[in-house]
């Protein structure tokens, strides 16, 4: 096996507050990626003062602060740090994230691989529910989403400076990330999540998860959603007995089209399906359980996690969950689609 050739490398960390969780992020760096990476850039975002005097009292050369007067939040600081960088690839990090090795081989060797690939996602204990040997992985191993997600990513910086960094007007944060995912794959970039890359990430070390976060989140998924209303688009799928091998092309191209579009699409199989084409796509057991979860527990509280389209695919037999999956569509207003597979001549 030929040796990767590592890029040059910068690392950004916006910080505001969480002095503990910040410092344990910042070692982690240095102990693991001090070899293959030129700068960290850390970017305090007008945190109090005992964060301050931690970040001023680093002893690593390395190390880069910049202490803004004000609070601009999670994106700006960013597109600040970045502005400072010439290094070919930025690994973002949330300050509340933490190393346990070198993580960017397999990154770096994705980039590699695809051309295309604009950024690239450390897997995490975010994606604990995530079985990655049920999807297909692509050049360099990785396997393809259409959503970023910012507590970690290496993208190219040519890129992240093409798009126009992350948009500032998401304030303090939340999806930021996703909006950027979007304006990246809209710019025919690819995205990618690669399982053989692990981070560690304790999420809403700045933030908490008091009514402040809520209130932040609500506004700006709203604000996410204003702007690509096809994102909210939620598909139940029922294939019965047929895999993936027996779904005809154009069944293949429109769930292609959601996902591009931001959409989900959960597919319900009588067998645990394999060679998924993206993390978009969430494969289930065909039983009454998981009908009754998805069409009236799923998105009890939220607009945007509701099913919105109902597709069955032929033949299938007449079992329960697939008459259940029926009544509930009818009773809600779901328009239900139906598919031909290869199998029906």
């Amino acid at each position: 096996m030929s040796e990767i050739v590592v890029p040059s490398i910068d690392v950004v960390i916006p910080v505001y507050n969480a002095p503990v969780l910040t410092r344990r992020c910042i070692d982690s760096v240095v102990s693991c990626l001090s070899e293959s990476i030129e700068h960290i850039y850390i970017q305090n975002d007008a945190s109090n003062a005992e964060t301050r005097e931690m970040l001023d009292s680093l002893p690593y050369d390395i190390t880069h602060i910049h202490h803004s007067i004000k609070n601009q939040g999670f994106g700006a600081s960013v597109n600040d740090a970045v502005s400072r960088s010439r290094a070919s690839y930025i690994l973002v990090l949330n300050s509340d994230t933490e190393i346990n090795g070198n993580i960017l081989p397999p990154l770096c060797a994705a980039m590699s691989a695809d051309s295309q690939l604009a950024v690239i996602i450390p897997a995490s204990n975010d994606y604990i529910e995530k079985d990655f040997n049920q999807y297909l992985r692509q050049p360099g191993n990785y396997i393809r989403t259409y959503r970023l997600r910012g507590y970690a990513f290496l993208i190219r910086r040519s890129v992240f400076q093409e798009i126009g960094g992350f948009d500032p007007i998401f304030g303090r944060g939340y999806y930021e990330d996703i909006d950027l995912g979007r304006r990246i794959y809209e710019h025919n970039w690819h995205i990618g999540v690669h399982p053989d890359s692990l981070i560690y990430h304790k999420g809403g070390g700045s933030f908490g998860r008091g009514l402040s976060y809520r209130k932040l989140k609500r506004r700006n998924r709203a604000l996410y959603f204003s702007r690509y209303p096809s994102a909210q688009r939620n598909v139940l799928f029922l294939s019965g007995d047929c895999s993936l091998t027996d779904f005809p092309q154009s069944l293949l191209d429109t769930i292609d089209n959601v996902f591009q579009r931001g959409g989900v699409v959960h597919w319900l199989s009588t067998e645990p399906a394999t060679k998924i084409p993206c993390l978009h796509m969430k494969n289930s057991p065909a039983n009454l359980l998981i009908v009754l979860k998805l069409m009236i527990f799923y998105g009890w509280l939220r607009k945007d996690k509701r099913i919105s389209d109902v597709w069955l695919l032929l033949p299938s037999n007449s079992s329960f969950p697939r008459k259940l999956l029926v009544l509930l569509s009818q009773v809600r207003g779901i328009k239900i689609i139906t598919w031909k597979s290869n199998l029906v001549k």
